[in-house]
């Protein structure tokens, strides 16, 4: 039987607990920058397009953009399998797996249609042309106003 040298052992529960550390600070993380999501999504629904807006939209850009330059894997994932974590990726969140296998499918849609929203708002107030065709009361030719754009 093996004696683990106590300076070793002392090192490896001290690493279990920077893992739960860092697993819950990436949590944390990905809840505020899930929040700044929905809440642009809803903003852009509502039609409000502010600075708030603008900031929300800041945080998930930065977070995106830490992402990609990280080759499409969290720099925390990495810390914690660096302090032997079982795994990375977003795996390591305290979330169910079946939401942590399937947040890029979940998220980038939400983007792409909570910024053609805001797009879209901000054509509205600008007076620029909108796109005809659709009439729904999302269309992006109905003004503020209840009258039409001219075709």
């Amino acid at each position: 039987m093996a004696i683990e040298h106590p300076v070793r052992a002392q090192m490896t529960r001290v690493n279990n607990v920077l893992v739960v550390v860092i697993k819950g600070l990436h949590t944390a993380i990905w809840a505020a920058v899930e929040s700044c999501v929905l809440y642009v999504l809803v903003a852009g629904l509502l039609g409000r397009t502010d600075k708030r807006v603008g900031l929300a939209g800041a945080v998930v850009a930065t977070e995106t953009t830490i992402f990609a330059v990280n080759g499409w894997r969290c720099p925390l994932s990495q810390v914690a399998v660096a302090l032997g974590a079982d795994r990375g990726g977003v795996t390591d969140l305290y979330l169910p797996s079946s939401v942590t296998r399937n947040l890029p499918l979940i998220h980038v849609p939400i983007i792409v249609v909570a910024t053609c929203l805001h797009i879209r708002n901000v054509r509205a107030r600008s007076g620029r042309p909108r796109m005809t065709g659709d009439r729904g009361p999302w269309s992006l030719d109905s003004r503020r106003d209840g009258t039409e754009a001219a075709n």
